[in-house]
């Protein structure tokens, strides 16, 4: 059964401890501006949200890129990009609703969550709880779409 990311964003602590891991796994260096995902902060609420790929059912960044470099990884669910067969036209990163996969100049790539491959270090290390892995049963799936459309409401409101 494959499993999937869900956020509670109330547990979130904005300690950042998840972008600090995935930019060690992905690039063997503490750099959260690597890391495939992000904590968005509200100060003046007191409020944080971790951000990064929801693994769409229908993803977008699939659906525009020109070579079928992002494709699905049947094993873990993941949308994983190619970068052999990438060409780093960015539609990919236009495409997310979400904004959850980004073009490193510096690296020449796409940085987008892969899950680890099937091990996802935010949700391993995540001292709150705010990141699960968990199974990808019904209701896990509901939630993690109402999430997804709380997100898309509130970046509407932003954008």
């Amino acid at each position: 059964m494959n499993k999937i990311l869900t956020i509670a964003p109330e547990k979130c602590t904005g300690c950042r401890t998840c972008e600090l891991v995935c930019s060690f796994f992905h690039e063997k260096e503490f750099n959260p501006a690597r890391a495939r995902v992000t904590v968005i902060t509200w100060d003046k609420d007191g409020f944080s949200v971790p951000m990064m790929c929801l693994q769409c059912s229908n993803a977008a960044c699939m659906q525009v890129c020109p070579v079928g470099a992002v494709y699905r990884d049947f094993a873990t669910g993941a949308v994983m990009v190619d970068h052999s067969r990438c060409i780093r036209c960015k539609m990919c990163t236009n495409a997310c609703p979400f904004g959850n996969n980004t073009f490193d100049l510096e690296l020449d790539r796409i940085l987008k969550c892969d899950l680890c491959g099937g091990d996802p270090q935010c949700a391993k290390y995540c001292p709150s709880g705010a990141i699960s892995y968990v199974p990808d049963t019904a209701a896990n799936t509901a939630k993690k779409r109402l999430a997804a459309s709380k997100f898309r409401e509130l970046f509407r409101e932003v954008v």
